[in-house]
């Protein structure tokens, strides 16, 4: 059966490399960008197997008039890839952080996930074995030395670590993982990155469709657990 699968910022970077390895693998990837004309051009670029979709997780109107369209046209979901992140504060201090910055990054890397994750649960319950990926980072890690870059984008990062904790608890008989791509030269990344796009995507591939129905509720990387 071919999997159905959503992924929310996939028109560049890690997104695309996952949709375009989903796809590969015989998938029916929905791509999902608040910028449809750049959602369009992403699906065009991977094909028949490929569809684009307006949506803007911050807004809910957005979400709900998207998630009405993906019903009508697609009946259910099997994955939802919650990839939509955004950077606002590289190598700012903490101590500099403005209050409005830090909701700003909260509203689309947690609430943001939790909006569509929300608004998806119908189409995901209809499946035989949903699955729910949050896209993290190990910036976001409690475990190891303490970093200092990005603290907006890294406290969001735990956070939705969390968010995966608190969904596998409230969503037993889903498979919810979060997940750490690595440092990959995308948009965000940067060029000097030692990973790309596609490694960073690999995780994301094995998660929606080769991991086993036990692994839930985990912080991976490599396909391995990691501690977070």
């Amino acid at each position: 059966m071919q999997a159905k699968i959503l992924i929310t910022g996939a028109t560049r970077g890690i997104g695309f490399a996952a949709a375009q390895a989903l796809a590969d693998r015989g998938a029916r990837v929905i791509i999902a960008s608040r910028d449809a004309q750049r959602a369009q051009l992403a699906a065009e670029k991977i094909g028949d197997a490929a569809s684009a979709i307006a949506l803007d997780l911050t807004g809910e109107h957005s979400v709900t008039t998207a998630t009405d369209h993906i019903a009508l046209t697609h009946g259910h979901i099997d994955v939802l890839i919650n990839n939509s992140a955004i950077l606002l504060d590289h190598y700012e201090s903490l101590l500099d952080l403005s209050i409005e910055t830090l909701l700003e990054t909260f509203n689309t890397n947690v609430a943001g996930t939790l909006r569509v994750t929300q608004a998806i649960l119908p189409l995901l319950r209809k499946a035989h074995s949903p699955r729910i990926i949050n896209v993290s980072s190990s910036a976001g890690q409690l475990d190891g030395e303490a970093q200092a870059w990005a603290p907006a984008y890294s406290i969001s990062k735990t956070a939705l670590n969390m968010l995966t904790q608190q969904l596998t608890a409230a969503l037993p008989d889903m498979i919810i993982n979060s997940m750490c791509p690595g440092w990959c030269r995308t948009e965000m990344g940067g060029n000097d990155a030692p990973r790309s796009p596609e490694q960073g995507a690999d995780t994301i591939t094995w998660l929606a469709l080769d991991a086993p129905d036990s692994l839930k509720g985990k912080f991976i990387k490599d396909r391995s657990v990691i501690p977070w």
